[in-house]
């Protein structure tokens, strides 16, 4: 049996905002409230791109002062993946922790190909590829007095936890995303971590969501007015992991994506897929809840409009989002699509001129309105969708149905649209707060009032708004689009975005 009336205190950081929400669940109700929202963005300091982690610290307090008179039983807290803080020998952080943008992991792919072979490191980890990897940033501070002082490495929630509580852990779904990490075993990969020349002593033990990562310190009682003691739970850490547990599939024959900044594209499966094909075509296996994997690639988000939205803005455009989506949509469809996954879109930038830029130099027509940039982005995103889940679907032998769209993006009723039909597959849109429900949802099971993730997913579905985009037949469209895009280079290549 499971108990009702169940009320935790949510922290969900995202890389350019963050917010502290109270859950409450019992019988057929899951809702969040909002208690603070704050931003987030890296700064930019001689020593390179850092994380004001302090910052952080303190916004999650006020959240959690104002999560006080909800009297919660419990607290988690779900950040990105790979970036990191490294603590010295009495507990105190030697740095803020570096952005997983910051240039110094330039040439630490080639690096680690050195000592370890890429065929090797796969079967070792189940990793793509990725600059951003916390395996590169350790690597590129190898040298460094900081990674010489440093005992312990503590990824965000788990350096964020430590502040909380005193204690110190590794939760395994965000411990899963290093490429450190022994994709078949329940450790840290200590073998290949000696070989790359980084110190084992810095990985504490790894623990599964849904365990007590300890206790609220008295001194965080006293600040927030929460009770001294209260139980911080350790939930599925990286925000893709929580998001995916809100997936509200009501069949195992789903792909989803988690649409934010980035989208993260791929399957839940029992096993991970560690042959060469899979490797080749640059898939990741993370650990999700209950043992299974999430078996995705990491495609460009919705990051390009959010910098498109930025510069415009900067120049004095006034004109709203909700109104070039309604002028894109009008559009014409294909007149210039793009690969997303350039790594000319990585940096920060004027996006608006270098997707005229990649679009010239593709042989697409340069977009010449705002209206026809948010159009080839739309596009160019549902096709990258369209490609990872077929991807995905073919390696690991697994049939699709549906594809269930998640994060901030299934708001956007027009991707959304696009991808459905890109897809050839309907789409379900919804929660777009899937991320928090995750979050809140781990919870409540650890404290005995919530099941599994069967009967999780079944209460977002009866509790969550959402909503169901059907394909047009619109597929030998874009099957000539995909070939028109793609069909100059082979599929399996080094991806070039980043995780959560």
């Amino acid at each position: 049996m499971t108990r009702t009336d169940f009320t935790c205190a949510a922290v969900d950081l995202g890389a350019s905002s963050g917010r502290v929400v109270a859950g409450e669940v019992a019988a057929g109700k899951l809702e969040l409230t909002e208690l603070h929202r704050f931003p987030n963005s890296p700064s930019h300091t001689q020593a390179g791109l850092r994380w004001d982690v302090s910052r952080l610290h303190r916004e999650i307090l006020t959240g959690l002062e104002a999560a006080a008179a909800y009297s919660p039983a419990s607290v988690g807290i779900d950040s990105w993946a790979v970036d990191h803080g490294l603590l010295d020998e009495a507990g105190n952080l030697l740095a803020d922790p570096y952005h997983h943008r910051d240039i110094r992991t330039a040439g630490m792919m080639e690096r680690v190909r050195e000592l370890v072979s890429d065929e090797e490191l796969y079967r070792t980890t189940g990793l793509q590829r990725l600059p951003i990897n916390t395996l590169y940033q350790l690597l590129a501070s190898q040298e460094s007095e900081q990674l010489a002082a440093a005992r312990t490495m503590l990824l965000l929630p788990d350096l964020l936890n430590y502040w909380l509580t005193g204690e110190i852990g590794a939760e395994i779904t965000n411990a899963s995303t290093t490429q450190l990490f022994d994709v078949l075993g329940e450790d840290w990969a200590h073998d290949l971590i000696r070989r790359l020349g980084l110190p084992t002593h810095l990985f504490p033990r790894p623990h599964a969501p849904g365990l007590r990562a300890g206790a609220l310190l008295a001194e965080v009682g006293t600040r927030t007015g929460l009770a001294a003691g209260l139980p911080v739970t350790s939930v599925a850490s990286h925000d893709t992991a929580s998001a995916v547990v809100a997936v509200p599939a009501r069949t195992e024959r789903f792909a989803y994506i988690s649409c934010g900044t980035w989208s993260l594209v791929g399957l839940e499966l029992d096993s991970p897929v560690l042959t060469e094909r899979s490797r080749a075509a640059n898939f990741t296996n993370e650990r999700g809840v209950e043992g299974t994997t999430r078996y995705l690639r990491n495609t460009m988000g919705l990051w390009l409009l959010q910098e498109c939205l930025r510069c415009w803005r900067e120049q004095g455009m006034r004109r709203e989002l909700g109104e070039l989506l309604d002028g894109a949509a009008r559009l014409p469809a294909f007149r210039s699509v793009l690969d997303t996954d350039d790594p000319a879109f990585i940096a920060s930038q004027d996006m608006p001129a270098a997707i005229a830029t990649a679009c010239a130099n593709a042989g697409e027509p340069v977009p010449e309105t705002p209206e026809q940039t948010v159009r080839c982005v739309l596009e160019s995103l549902a096709l990258a969708h369209r490609i990872t889940v077929r991807d995905a679907a073919r390696l690991a032998d697994h049939e699709v149905e549906v594809v269930h769209m998640v994060g901030g993006g299934s708001r956007n009723e027009l991707l959304c649209r696009l991808t459905a039909d890109a897809c050839g597959l309907p789409v379900i849109a919804g929660p777009a707060e899937a991320t928090a429900l995750g979050n809140v949802l781990v919870q409540a099971r650890a404290h005995g009032a919530a099941g599994d993730r069967a009967a999780a997913r079944e209460l977002v579905a009866e509790t969550q708004p959402l909503r169901r985009f059907d394909p047009t037949g619109a597929a030998r469209e874009w099957n000539a689009v995909e070939a028109r895009v793609h069909g100059h280079r082979p599929r399996d290549h080094d991806a070039a975005t980043t995780s959560g």
